[in-house]
């Protein structure tokens, strides 16, 4: 059973769509996001007898780096068919220090003080409330406990696709640049109780294809470009395809397209 949800329209979409691409497509948004890992990790400074909770764990790949270096990890994700994969991984692995849960990390029942770290990569940025949010999770974590995140910063190079597309996801209270102004992540996290708060720059490439034609599908095929061209004639997304190709041309290298991207580096106190 499914603990309360009260962010329903993100719920919809990881468990629609949204959340079916990014599971059949588990290593090509590794490879996306990967970058990230080792610096998220470092500033987690997970201990071996640590125990970690992911929030928006998605496919799980940060959840089983951080139990390989931890006593336990827990990720919790709204998305059913993502966590399905999340788990078959970790068997797959032989990580078995690690369990995967469903649920909203607004409301979701932590037990109190369960956790010495909580992280995130590109998981917290779609809260309806994230002062509530994020106190949920300082209820999670003992006093003391580390908090580290990545949330975007900007666009970075998926600007120009997004421009080819006809427009890009707007700073809102819950979109995915929510929690890209320092002032903004102080202050939420602030509210919820965290003290240190730092929110540092930080940036890093991902590989979106082999090359420009595989990379123009999958984006194609990406829930945000989806979302965007959902009323769209054929000849309109034949026009968008060919504007994505030119957009992805410069970033094609002789073995990968890569994009880069940025982000904040978020640590603070419980």
């Amino acid at each position: 059973m499914v603990p309360d949800i009260v962010n329903t329209h993100q719920a919809e979409a990881w468990n629609g769509y949204e959340g079916g691409h990014w599971a059949d497509n588990q290593t090509r948004y590794d490879a996306v996001n990967s970058g990230y890992n080792e610096m998220l990790l470092t500033a987690a400074g997970i201990g071996p007898q640590d125990r970690v909770l992911d929030v928006g764990c998605g496919n799980g790949q940060v959840t089983r780096l951080a139990a390989r270096r931890a006593g336990h990890a827990t990720g919790l994700d709204l998305s059913g068919p993502m966590l399905a994969r999340a788990r078959a991984s970790a068997v797959d692995e032989g990580v078995g220090n690690v369990a995967f849960e469903q649920g909203d990390a607004q409301v979701f029942p932590f037990p109190p003080h369960a956790f010495d770290v909580a992280l995130s990569r590109f998981g917290i940025m779609f809260f309806a409330d994230p002062v509530a949010a994020f106190g949920n999770i300082r209820g999670a974590l003992r006093p003391g406990g580390r908090l580290a995140f990545l949330s975007m910063r900007d666009l970075g190079d998926l600007g120009d696709v997004f421009s080819a597309v006809g427009g890009g996801p707007a700073s809102t209270d819950s979109g995915p640049l929510s929690l890209s102004d320092p002032a903004v992540i102080d202050r939420v996290l602030t509210a919820a109780g965290f003290t240190d708060v730092k929110a540092e720059a930080v940036e890093a490439e991902g590989v979106w294809g082999r090359d420009v034609a595989d990379a123009t599908e999958f984006i194609m095929g990406w829930g945000p470009v989806r979302f965007a061209l959902r009323s769209a004639s054929p000849s309109t997304e034949d026009r968008v395809r060919e504007s994505v190709a030119r957009a992805l041309a410069p970033h094609a290298g002789p073995d990968a397209v890569r994009l880069r991207g940025t982000a904040r580096l978020v640590t603070a106190t419980a």
